[in-house]
């Protein structure tokens, strides 16, 4: 089963950020500076997660997966996400073929 993650981190050197913010463009949508929504699954997870222990500085850099629920239920604006200032907007993906 996918579940929805919304990633964060905050990390000081900009090779290692760059390297971040890179894994996680492969992985999900790009929400907000250093704020990203993956769906993932079990084994895709524990992937990013290994991916990501190898940039992070332990002493320096942080790194954040909140669990949002399954992937199957719809993320609803007004239901658990507010916004102050600009309204989220999800990202629409296109497939090109």
């Amino acid at each position: 089963m996918r579940r929805r993650y919304l990633v964060t981190y905050d990390v000081s050197d900009d090779k290692r950020r760059n390297r971040i913010f890179q894994t996680l463009m492969d992985r999900g949508d790009h929400v907000q500076y250093s704020v990203f929504l993956c769906e993932l699954d079990a084994r895709e997870h524990a992937s990013l997660k290994g991916e990501l222990q190898q940039y992070v500085h332990c002493r320096e850099d942080q790194v954040l997966l909140l669990d949002l629920g399954s992937a199957d239920n719809p993320l609803e604006i007004g239901q658990g996400l507010e916004s102050i200032g600009l309204p989220y907007r999800p990202p629409q993906r296109v497939v090109v073929v």
